[in-house]
């Protein structure tokens, strides 16, 4: 596992080759093994690989540009008569793709959408109308994935900053 975390690095250029379905599905196996508040479970993933509408879902903010060339762009999806905590819940199914990603050998980015308004429009709003999302379910966040076209290094131990760990208080 610690081999996917040093390796796991934000990727926004990817290579135009089509993901294997069973790793797609693998990689939405893991989100669902994620833990959840109260057991919940409130995800619901929308995996989107239409050329037109990744275009349109990289307008969605002015950070998710990059989406457009993502072979695969799973939008995640909470809904709020389940979650309890879906920002946390869906945080952490949105890690659990991107590891499983890692550790298949492709690349991930997470877009943060919840509060993203820096466009004209509400990023979740714009995304729960393109996509016929219903009112009652909010969306957390985008996660492309796919061949990385781009070479980042692993993280390496020497990030720990052992300073930023306290026992038993401050």
């Amino acid at each position: 596992m610690i081999d996917a975390i040093l390796k796991r690095r934000s990727i926004r250029k990817y290579e135009d080759k089509e993901m294997l379905e069973e790793d797609i599905k693998e990689i939405l196996e893991a989100a669902m093994y994620a833990p959840s508040a109260w057991g919940t479970r409130p995800w619901h993933f929308i995996v989107v690989k239409k050329s037109e509408l990744k275009q349109k879902l990289s307008e969605a903010t002015p950070y998710a540009s990059h989406a457009a060339k993502a072979p695969v762009l799973i939008v995640l999806v909470a809904d709020m008569n389940l979650a309890k905590k879906w920002v946390e819940d869906m945080s952490i199914a949105a890690d659990h793709i991107m590891l499983q990603a890692t550790d298949l050998g492709y690349g991930s980015c997470f877009i943060q959408i919840r509060g993203s308004n820096e466009k004209v429009q509400d990023a979740q709003e714009y995304i729960r109308e393109l996509l016929k999302i219903p009112s009652d379910f909010n969306v957390e966040c985008m996660v492309t994935l796919g061949k990385t076209a781009e070479e980042k290094d692993a993280h390496t131990r020497k990030e720990i900053d052992k300073r930023r760990i306290h026992l038993n208080g401050w």
